[in-house]
């Protein structure tokens, strides 16, 4: 949804008396609102009634800073951006209001809060930022320009006073979408002397690469549908926008006003450009016979599909054939009712693809049938679908009653995920799971119940990553530091590595925390060195053929150390301790630093421990790269561990596919999350506190409940502790939006839960159930397993021994969690005796014929021939 590099401001509730009217802006698609107070039920009836006609970007900034309803309420009516203060960002970034960075953007110095909390908000999102009433041009562009535009949020400039061409220009070129008031603009300069030419404008934040500097032009339906290939000047752009019609530059004629002599003009609907500002599209109403010179409606040949059906039923509303099917659908309402029902019906009870399409065809035409009769075309469909796609208020979306011939209360669920159980109605702030009955619903919606919550889109997060990550290859330690210093908030960090030894200085910790950090490193050092292999494993496959496998180190492993919402010594410990036990000869930490620069003296403490030569003080892609491909300062690694947020993992991902860095990583990694497995024996305040345990972890963490056959009020009982729990942590907050999409799935029995369990691959399993041990080899696929009422999931995390870093979002099913093997690598050995080659290499000769590779097979024949002479 990017906005236009123009964007005239509006005043709806008294519109200018002068200047530009209500057609001419919206050729340009977008149009800036402010709502205030005052005029904010005005903006509620002027949205939904000119959606289609404009999109909406909205300042709400001024409107209440603690209620978020009212600015939820203009997004669900049609505005397609918001700007809002940081106050109003922070309360709907609320998880339950279900509102998308990209409709947000956050406007520079509204609310009370350090540049700091600004530029933290819009760190690694798709939120954009709009300065307000700038004064000073010179100022903003030159902050621009040292941004730069690669990697950079989308920017919206406002003016305190009418701006010059000369600087609205120098901003276009910086990529920054100018919000100019309607009544200092103008499509006609020519007539209205001293106001700002919007062609003009818009033109020069276009590219060509054309010799001719003339512009490529897709011309376009309001379906969408390709008319044809044109192309445009500025001079032709200024006058479609004062004219309202297709026109266009002719590289033979000049200006071609489309349709002047043949009479198929065009009504020019909007304009607007690619991402890369190379090529237009003009989306219009084509009048007369067709685009095309041959009387076509497009010049890639005749129309096909519901754009073809539209335009046969509106010909055929009029002059219909006397006695044709058409016209006495048209005419006969209550026919045309009873066939779409019926159509309705038969692709409901369609099943294999071919008649579903067949029913679907048919439905479709009767249904446009009626839609052409009202007057109504494919665009106002269409429109009304791109209204609902941006609404923010979720319906229960259950079918009618008499659609099911059931009662309400058990109406079928929704294909996607069912609606949960009805629960004891609460008060709005109340924590509580969802409740699903497995026996109820369908294998498919049992899945979509399971689903883990949405990450951001991979393209958005490699559009962040990659340019990092290219930086930091190509510019070292100087795009470490700088991107250290812009998304950690470290203005003043001069040095992105800490080298051993580490001053006792940074070590500085409480004795309780220092001797836990002891008792955590022994039990996590005995646990892995038991892991070690005795000795080479060699077999002699048959005589004189020696067959090995023995272990080595990988030499020099980085580990990364997320620092977050919380920090996390021990997963330096979780990941440190096994490197030296496997005898990795460099380990390099990177964690991010603190708003001074400093580094958590518990990590330092555990490094200076398991002999880690340096930490990097970064996070994020950055450090990824850095460890990858090395800079300056930071040494390169074989191999790249720990978790992080989706940026750390895109970043993994990325540099291990590059052979320009021969990097491997431990596994794919996402929020964490715990399945609990619990029947009657269980005791509730147990359950609900294994659930919170990775429910404050994050809001994007998920936490799910197995409860075998159990009652209702055993289930009450659960739910209540969760809550009460729930709200005695400084955490809430994030526990609440965790919570938001966990859910509790009640089975009949515990092999059913087994199954349910395996199918979701849980990161932790937790089994609060009779004969638990017992139960262990049931389970499939799982993290890390922790067995019975007194293993809470928070021994593994810390002191128990078992590894923390362990495999999310379902990838228990292919990967293990970090253990000793993970720093090792196999190598194999052969040794034959020359009895051993005679018994072998036959067989080898032979696969090598097969195979094409004489090399090969000669290898083997020299060898054996030389035996022969040597005798």
């Amino acid at each position: 949804m990017a906005a236009a590099p123009l964007i005239p401001a509006y005043d709806f509730v008294a519109p200018p008396a002068t200047g530009l009217s209500t057609a001419s802006i919206s050729h340009l698609s977008w149009v800036f609102l402010v709502v205030t107070s005052n005029n904010y039920a005005e903006a509620l009836e002027f949205i939904p009634q000119n959606f289609g006609l404009f999109n909406f970007l909205i300042d709400a900034s001024s409107l209440p800073a603690d209620d978020a309803s009212q600015i939820k309420a203009l997004l669900n009516v049609g505005a397609s951006k918001v700007i809002t203060s940081l106050e109003q960002l922070e309360l709907l970034r609320d998880p339950k209001l279900h509102i998308e960075d990209d409709r947000l953007i956050l406007a520079i110095g509204k609310g009370n809060k350090t540049r700091e909390d600004f530029e933290n908000a819009i760190r690694n999102t798709s939120l954009g930022v709009f300065v307000p009433d700038v004064t000073d041009v010179g100022f903003v562009l030159g902050w621009l320009q040292q941004y730069g535009t690669e990697n950079r949020p989308s920017v919206y400039i406002s003016f305190k006073a009418t701006p010059t061409l000369e600087e609205v220009l120098e901003l276009m070129k910086v990529d920054a979408s100018v919000v100019i008031n309607s009544k200092d603009l103008t499509v006609d300069s020519g007539k209205e002397e001293g106001l700002l030419s919007v062609g003009e404008i818009y033109s020069s934040a276009l590219k060509s690469d054309r010799s001719d500097g003339l512009f490529t032009t897709l011309v376009v339906d309001e379906l969408g549908v390709a008319l044809g290939l044109v192309y445009s000047s500025k001079e032709s752009i200024n006058e479609s926008l004062k004219t309202g019609a297709g026109v266009y530059q002719s590289r033979k004629r000049g200006l071609w006003y489309k349709g002047a002599t043949s009479g198929a003009t065009q009504e020019l609907v909007k304009i607007d450009m690619d991402c890369d500002g190379d090529c237009l599209r003009f989306t219009v109403r084509q009048k007369g016979k067709g685009f095309c010179h041959l009387e076509t409606r497009t010049c890639f040949g005749v129309s096909s599909g519901l754009g073809a059906l539209e335009a046969t039923l509106k010909s055929r509303l009029g002059s219909a054939p006397e006695g044709s099917y058409t016209a006495r659908l048209f005419k006969d309402p209550k026919l045309l009712r009873a066939k779409i029902m019926e159509e309705a019906e038969e692709l409901c009870e369609a099943t294999s693809k071919d008649d579903v399409a067949w029913e679907a065809a048919d439905l479709l035409y009767f249904a446009l049938t009626k839609c052409v009769s009202a007057g109504v075309g494919l665009a106002d469909i269409e429109r009304n679908l791109d209204a609902k796609s941006l609404k923010v208020v979720r319906r229960k979306g259950d079918a009618k009653g008499e659609r099911t011939n059931e009662k309400k209360e058990q109406s079928t669920p929704t294909p996607s995920a069912p609606a949960p159980v009805s629960q004891k109605e609460e008060s709005k702030d109340r924590i509580e799971m969802k409740r699903y009955f497995a026996s109820e619903i369908s294998p498919e919606e049992l899945e979509a119940v399971l689903k883990r919550p949405s990450q951001k889109s991979s393209n958005m997060i490699m559009g962040i990553v990659n340019p990092i990550i290219k930086a930091v290859k190509e510019e070292g330690d100087k795009a470490l530091l700088g991107y250290t210093q812009k998304f950690d908030r470290c203005p003043n960090l001069e040095s992105t590595v800490l080298k051993a030894p580490y001053p006792e200085g940074l070590m500085t910790i409480s004795p309780e925390v220092k001797a836990a950090i002891d008792l955590s490193y022994e039990n996590i050092y005995k646990f892995h060195a038991a892991q070690k292999e005795a000795k080479p494993l060699e077999v002699e496959t048959m005589p004189g053929v020696k067959c090995s496998r023995f272990a080595r180190p990988v030499e020099r492993v980085g580990l990364y150390i997320p620092g977050g919402t919380a920090v996390l010594p021990s997963t330096a410990l979780m990941l440190g301790v096994p490197a030296m036990v496997a005898g990795c000869k460099t380990i390099v930490f990177a964690s991010p630093p603190r708003p001074d620069g400093s580094i958590t003296p518990e990590i330092v403490y555990i490094a200076h421990k398991v002999g880690a030569e340096a930490i990097v003080l970064a996070g994020g892609a950055q450090a990824v790269a850095a460890l990858a491909y090395g800079t300056e300062s930071v040494p390169k690694v074989d191999k790249i561990l720990g978790p992080g947020n989706q940026f750390v993992t895109a970043a993994k991902m990325v540099v291990s596919n590059d052979t320009g860095a021969t990097v491997s990583i431990d596994m794919p990694a996402g929020p964490s999350e715990v399945l609990v497995i619990a029947d009657k024996t269980s005791n509730p305040a147990f359950v609900a506190s294994d659930l919170l345990s990775q429910a404050e972890h994050g809001v994007d963490s998920q936490v799910v409940l197995i409860a075998v056959d159990m009652s209702k009020e055993m289930l009450q009982d659960i739910d209540d502790q969760l809550h009460a729990q729930a709200m005695a942590l400084p955490r809430v907050d994030i526990v609440r939006g965790a919570i938001d999409h966990s859910v509790t799935v009640v089975v009949d029995s515990i092999e059913r839960a087994f199954e349910v369990s395996n199918l979701y691959a849980p990161e932790h399993l937790i089994l609060q159930i009779q004969d638990a041990k017992a139960c262990v080899e049931k389970v499939q696929n799982a993290g890390s397993v922790f067995i019975g009422p007194w293993t809470p999931e928070s021994v593994g995390d810390y002191s128990a021994g078992v590894n923390h870093s362990l495999p999310t979002y379902g990838y228990a099913k292919q990967y293990s969690g970090v253990n000793l093997a993970t720093y090792v690598k196999h190598i194999t050995s052969s040794e034959l005796s020359a009895e051993g080659l005679q018994n072998l290499g036959n067989a080898v000769m032979d696969l090598a014929a097969v195979e094409g590779l004489d090399a090969h097979r000669m290898a083997v024949k020299i060898r054996l021939d030389h035996m022969k002479t040597s005798k």
